[in-house]
């Protein structure tokens, strides 16, 4: 089983614009779809780099689902779906600007009813990696809780993506007992009180756009640069950098060699179209 990844599965709208959108009129544009979602981006990468790896994610009983599904899986992916015929696949219209960068519109669908119960057995697993977006959800936020319980409960070690500075409250922190690796931007690092996460997780690996990443724990403060890279789409980047981090983290790499591994992945995630890798196995 290796890794399993626990998060978001969803159907991506991308729709990328060169010029400023005519808000009221049109706005010429190109629209492609794509698989996303933050759980299943960071599986699908993690199994580009060849890492075994396990999705655990909740989908509807809809087209969407069985397309997401086929992709996934000629990727390597295994996916252990939950099929929820009372909810669609999620859904994320993602806005692609002349710059690369984007904004998103998600409709979490039927991944905002996932449960504890859809983990399956750890057994053969390694390490569990948690999207944020369960445990910034108020509907998934106990989920999310005890698949981390019981992930440690089994031996495993534990990573966490914050996922949105926005999102995050006051009680978000709590919810990060006893993560062995945080992986957050640096909006999401600052949101959760800067170096004061370290008395909650055992270190955190920090992206930092285009000045790179650093790493952060109780000995101190590690910086690794960005690469050059033309960026045509951010979509994706930072799951990207968390499978690139993970894999070698997991091989017991220094920190940074797990910035290293982190920045290479997201700069190829940046340099194309989609916040999945583009070839297949």
């Amino acid at each position: 089983m290796g890794v399993v990844v626990v998060g978001d599965t969803a159907l991506d709208v991308v729709t990328r614009h060169s010029t400023p959108i005519a808000w009221g009129d049109d706005t010429l544009a190109t629209t492609t779809l794509r698989p996303g979602g933050a759980g299943a981006n960071a599986a699908a990468w993690l199994a580009h780099l060849g890492e075994p790896v396990t999705l655990v994610s909740r989908v509807g009983d809809d087209a969407a689902a069985a397309q997401v599904r086929a992709d996934l899986t000629s990727r390597g992916v295994r996916c252990l779906f939950t099929v929820d015929p009372s909810a669609a696949t999620g859904c994320v219209v993602v806005l692609v600007d002349g710059t690369g960068q984007r904004t998103m519109f998600p409709d979490r669908g039927a991944n905002a009813l996932l449960r504890q119960a859809d983990l399956p057995p750890l057994e053969q697993a390694k390490h569990l990696h948690l999207s944020g977006y369960v445990l910034l959800d108020a509907a998934t936020r106990q989920a999310g809780i005890d698949i981390l319980a019981t992930a440690r409960s089994a031996g495993l070690t534990t990573s966490v993506d914050p996922q949105s500075a926005a999102l995050i409250d006051d009680t978000f922190l709590a919810t990060l007992n006893g993560v062995d690796l945080l992986l957050p931007n640096h909006d999401e690092f600052l949101a959760l009180g800067g170096q004061k996460v370290l008395d909650t997780v055992g270190a955190a690996a920090v992206t930092h756009g285009e000045h790179g990443a650093y790493w952060v724990d109780r000995d101190g403060v590690v910086e690794e640069p960005a690469l050059p890279t033309e960026c045509v789409d951010t979509t994706g980047a930072g799951d990207a950098f968390n499978a690139g981090a993970l894999r070698v983290w997991l091989a017991g790499a220094t920190p940074r060699e797990v910035l290293r591994a982190g920045v290479t992945a997201g700069a190829a995630a940046v340099g194309q179209v989609g916040a999945q890798p583009l070839s297949r196995r």
